[in-house]
């Protein structure tokens, strides 16, 4: 016995099964505790994962309350920049010059990096960039794109603000901007040169503004170039993570406010003047002008903006010529539009097969899909009854309506219509496998065989699309049909022209009765064929395009050339509906044009990366790239534009975070819905496929693969931030792991005491 503050204390040993049970409690309390940390902790990671974001911000408020998540953190993290643009556009007869000055807030207390990812379009020559800092202006040049960011990134590590434009499609691009102090703006200015778009008499300027989400297929990961994207790089698409920008969800409204101007001088007089997407003033000049602005002030940059004009009938030029010096050679670019080929009253009409290929990922959600549902329904309406068909709907994977193509008929038809309207948008973008069913080799000689593409273009893997169209499309024809407020022209112009086909953009429902009408049209032969273009003493040393397409009716022909003097004649000849046809230009009348042989230098850099579809060595490509967009001071894929400003900003005491500005969704886009949710729907769209199949016509083999309305694979479609280093599904596996190995080790120590 012990005493204890002058009283004795008394130690009664405990029995063993009191120590037993006593421990026993002691364990498994700590195995209940540890185990509510691990699920926690994977909860908290995937709700961090989901919705990053403190929720809408009031309106009319900075829409900095938009969060990025710091990468290896939790939490909300750290406000993105804030991002607005202004936009000028000068368009000159058949010529346009753009102005995009980008404005970079930093809301946040610490030294920022912003990137932004943005599409331009397509034909755009880049050529010039300004970094405005306060008052003053540094001036960007053109440079190797590796020699260009080797430099910005010294002067991002030495404090120094500097902004770099880098090309990663050709409609698409990333602009970076290091060292914005806290709470301050820079301004980065982007210029580049375009030609307008001629189509059946009606001219027309886009100017894109929102990138679609991409998507990337799944393949063996690489490291490929880094980005802030969320996609994941693969060898089938390296730079996933660039061309994959962070999205805002729809339920926090529009950002990165967007004012355009155009100054429009078509050099004839016009008869009508629209703006097709948004609402606009125009105002006319005393010299056949026009000032086009938006009547209601800045715009969210979710969807395309596009001018038309029509010149009054009679007065459209039939050809028009522009010609520009640049270091003692002349660059000449010709447009010619050629008189509408009627086909013969007597000749008979060739039977067609029809392949029609419909997008139902997740991309196409919301207005799109009813958009190309339309379409469709609107192209199944004029097929004839000597014509054969079929419907291929694909997203994550192809669901043919029919195993082969069949005859037109009522029957058929009908099916085809019920086939249609249970389509629902969801899903990856897996477009190989649709263009692999289509593009088949067993043709029927007697028939004209038509591929149509109903999509948004929102894929990554573009290179290997091309390559599949240029390989397989044999004699088939493929036209595309872009779909929803901001299509990936890009992608689309490309694959039709390597399919022999064109490419027609419908950017609302309204629109396809009249746009798909002029399609039909163009789906008969060719109006000109075997065009032929002729430059004076055969002394052009580069054309563009090097061999004309054949052309349907309502297309112009465009060249651009390279000669060593500006004088004597140029004839284009071909067949207008079998007869012969030419037209002949003199280059000593060719109106001067500005930029023209920027314009020749950017179609001949995209006519040399083509050669990598055809297997042309990449690093000869690269070269001949570089002494073509080196000397015109041009973007491409090889070259960057930089500026760095000569003042050190940022104190080396102080860190700096990069950090996206994320994008709007399309107009019009709305998240598909989750898988959970989808699952009455897919009971119902297996029973309008069996529906399907019982109304097929005999023989018709109706594909019995259930697939019309797919619970998809949204997951990759929308991200709300960059992708951190551990996804949160593999934080909530490893916490249950470790909950698995606590009860394993608790049976073991049981068992040992025991």
């Amino acid at each position: 016995m012990k005493r204890f503050g002058g009283r004795p204390l008394t130690v009664t040993p405990a029995g063993p099964r009191q120590t037993q049970a006593s421990r026993f409690i002691q364990e498994f309390s700590i195995l209940i505790i540890s185990a509510l940390i691990f699920i926690g902790t994977g909860i908290v990671a995937l709700s961090a994962e989901a919705a990053p974001i403190a929720g809408p911000t009031e309106r009319g408020k900075s829409e900095g309350g938009l969060f990025l998540r710091k990468p290896n953190a939790s939490g909300l993290g750290v406000a993105a920049p804030e991002l607005d643009a202004k936009v000028t556009i000068d368009i000159n007869g058949i010529v346009a010059r753009v102005n995009v000055a980008q404005r970079f807030k930093n809301p946040d207390k610490e030294w920022v990096e912003g990137v932004y990812v943005f599409p331009i379009s397509r034909k755009g020559a880049v050529d010039h960039l300004l970094m405005r800092i306060g008052e003053r202006i540094i001036e960007g040049k053109i440079d190797e794109r590796k020699a260009a960011k080797k430099r910005y990134d010294a002067a991002k590590r030495s404090g120094r603000k500097a902004s770099l434009v880098e090309q990663e499609r050709p409609n698409l691009f990333t602009v970076s901007i290091a060292n914005i102090p806290p709470g301050e703006t820079i301004t980065v200015e982007m210029s580049y040169q375009q030609p307008v778009t001629v189509v059946d008499g009606l001219y027309s300027l886009r100017f894109p503004m929102v990138v679609n989400p991409r998507y990337i297929p799944k393949g063996p990961q690489v490291a490929g170039m880094g980005g802030v994207g969320w996609g994941i790089n693969t060898r089938t698409v390296p730079d996933a993570e660039r061309i994959t920008p962070p999205m805002r969800h729809p339920i926090l409204g529009k950002a990165n406010p967007a004012l355009i101007t155009v100054a429009l001088k078509p050099g004839l007089s016009v008869a009508a003047l629209r703006s097709l997407y948004h609402d606009v003033q125009v105002t006319n000049g005393d010299d056949n002008s026009f000032r086009v602005v938006l009547r209601n002030g800045p715009i969210p940059a979710d969807r395309d903006f596009v001018l038309e004009w029509r010149p009054d009938p009679g007065n459209a030029p039939r050809a028009t010529l522009f010609k520009e010096e640049h270091d003692g050679e002349t660059y000449v670019l010709a447009m010619v539009i050629p008189p509408a080929g009627e086909a013969k009253k007597d000749e008979a009409r060739l039977p067609r097969e029809a392949i029609f290929i419909i997008d139902t990922s997740g991309s196409m959600h919301g207005q799109s899909i009813e958009q190309a549902k339309k379409a469709l329904q609107f192209a199944l309406d004029r097929l004839q009854p000597n014509d054969s068909f079929n419907v291929i709907g694909f997203s994550s994977q192809p669901t043919p309506l029919f195993a082969k193509p069949q005859t037109v008929s009522t029957q058929s038809l009908a099916t085809a219509r019920l086939f249609v309207r249970a389509m629902t948008a969801d899903g990856g973008t897996e477009m190989r496998r649709a263009l692999d069913l289509a593009l088949d080799d067993r043709i029927d000689t007697s028939r004209l065989r038509q591929i149509v593409l109903m999509t948004d273009g929102s894929v990554g893997n573009e290179a290997q699309l091309f390559r599949l169209i240029r390989q397989g499309i044999g004699d088939s024809r493929l036209f595309t049909i872009g779909i929803g407020s901001a299509p990936n022209a890009h992608f689309m112009n490309k694959a039709a022209r390597f399919g022999r086909g064109t490419f027609t953009f419908i950017g609302k429902t309204s629109e396809v009765t009249d746009k798909m009408t002029r399609l039909f049209k163009k789906l008969g032969n060719p109006v000109l064929t075997d065009i032929a273009v002729d430059f004076p003493d055969h002394t052009a040393t580069d054309v563009q395009p090097e061999r004309v397409p054949d052309l349907y009716r309502g297309d112009p022909i465009i060249v651009s050339a390279r000669l060593p003097k500006g004088e004597g004649d140029i004839t284009i000849a071909g067949r207008l509906a079998g007869r012969e046809w030419a037209t002949k230009l003199t280059l000593t009348d060719a109106l001067a044009g500005k930029g023209i042989a920027k314009l020749w230098a950017k179609r001949k850099t995209e006519a040399l990366m083509d050669e990598l579809q055809e297997g042309v060595d990449p690093m000869a490509v690269r070269q001949a790239v570089l002494k073509v967009a080196l000397p015109h001071q041009i973007m491409s894929r090889y070259t960057s534009l930089v500026a760095v400003d000569k003042q050190i900003s940022r104190p080396s005491t102080e860190g700096m975070s990069r950090r996206a500005v994320p994008t709007n969704p399309p107009a019009g886009w709305t998240p598909p819905r989750a898988a959970g949710k989808s699952l009455p729907q897919r009971a119902q769209g297996k029973a309008t496929l069996r529906t399907l199949t019982q109304a097929a016509p005999a023989g018709g083999n109706t594909s019995p693969v259930g697939t019309v309305q797919q619970s998809g694979q949204p997951g990759a479609m929308i991200r709300l931030h960059t992708r951190t280093a551990t996804p949160a599904g593999q934080h909530l596996l490893i916490g249950l792991l470790l909950v698995c190995l606590a009860l394993a080790v608790w049976f073991i120590r049981r068992r040992t005491a025991q």
